[in-house]
């Protein structure tokens, strides 16, 4: 008989859901809003995740006595232990399956990048984070709290920064750059300080700030433009400093090991940050593998789903991977 899983992956903006057997079948694949208990609290967590598994559940046909062996849930929000464990124990109380593994959403990305077990994943989106993990079962994590905890970049840092150093550009409080003329087209203004003025009194959306990263890397591909590509540049040495702090710790800079680029920053692959986050891994560990995954983080949480109940071979990897290049069904839940 087949053993069944639950895989969980569940993001600051959506929540994914699969149930599946372990020779690679899916047999249910939905899709939901948040469920961070950072967004909408440990109860709201819950909620959500349970309307999803009932949702999966239905959509698979299961009968209400069909056990299933695991269910592996990885969550925005799971950061600190405590976080982890309060997490497990909400879960598990849930009684979805036999057994319940919770831990940050970061490991389901890792795992959707490689099958190699010492590896170290950075995240770059509208935040930046990053874990690793070593073939002995070591992991290396980041508080990852924001600014409290000394984080930086990703796309809301990138934007905001684009913003004040056009404002300084324009100024001349700081060195002058195609910037200032790019995020002044951008709100349709005539300056940046009439952005600035603009964005204070709510004439402009402040919405509409943190589109300014991508402006950011088309003004450096397109003008070479020093400002700019110095902020790229402070990103690039952000994610190669969590690669170097992660991998040190697990000892693998002078070991094969896979880095895993992902989030929307890095999966853009601009030119400018790739090439140094790149050129910058190889040397500081020259047997890395560097991937940016074009599979989902669902499926790296299905595929640990699949490895907590036994081997994954190759050919089940491979089929779990075809099956979930489709997309998901999408549930609208609105959690109080």
């Amino acid at each position: 008989m087949r053993a069944l899983y639950l895989a969980i992956d569940g993001g600051n903006s959506k929540t994914d859901v699969v149930l599946g057997t372990d020779d690679g079948e899916v047999l249910a694949s939905v899709r939901g809003s948040t469920s961070s208990p950072h967004n909408i609290g440990l109860a709201g967590a819950v909620t959500v995740l349970d309307q999803l598994v009932q949702a999966a559940r239905a959509q698979a046909g299961l009968a209400p006595d069909q056990v299933i062996d695991v269910v592996a849930a990885y969550l925005a929000g799971a950061d600190l232990p405590a976080e982890v464990a309060a997490l497990q124990e909400a879960l598990s109380a849930q009684a979805w399956a036999k057994r319940t593994i919770v831990d940050n959403d970061c490991f389901a990305l890792l795992r959707s990048g490689t099958s190699m077990p010492d590896a170290v994943t950075v995240v770059c989106g509208a935040g930046n984070n990053c874990v690793g993990r070593a073939a002995d079962g070591r992991t290396a994590r980041f508080v990852a709290l924001g600014p409290i905890s000394g984080d930086w970049g990703g796309g809301h840092d990138l934007a905001d920064h684009t913003l004040r150093l056009a404002a300084r550009g324009e100024d001349g409080r700081g060195k002058p750059t195609a910037l200032s003329a790019a995020v002044a087209g951008h709100f349709e203004r005539a300056t940046v300080e009439e952005v600035s003025i603009g964005l204070h009194l709510g004439e402009l959306p402040r919405e509409e700030i943190p589109q300014l990263s991508h402006l950011l890397f088309e003004v450096a591909a397109a003008t070479g433009d020093e400002v700019a590509g110095a902020l790229i540049t402070r990103q690039a040495a952000e994610i190669l400093g969590q690669h170097r702090v992660a991998a040190g710790r697990l000892g693998l800079l002078d070991r094969p090991h896979a880095l895993v680029l992902g989030g929307s920053v890095l999966r853009a692959r601009h030119p400018q940050l790739h090439s140094q986050v790149v050129e910058g891994a190889r040397r500081q560990a020259p047997l890395v593998e560097i991937s940016v995954p074009e599979d989902p983080p669902i499926t790296g949480a299905a595929l640990l789903a699949l490895d907590a109940l036994g081997r994954t071979p190759v050919d089940v990897e491979a089929k779990l991977r075809a099956a979930l290049s489709r997309p998901l069904t999408s549930i609208g839940f609105i959690v109080s």
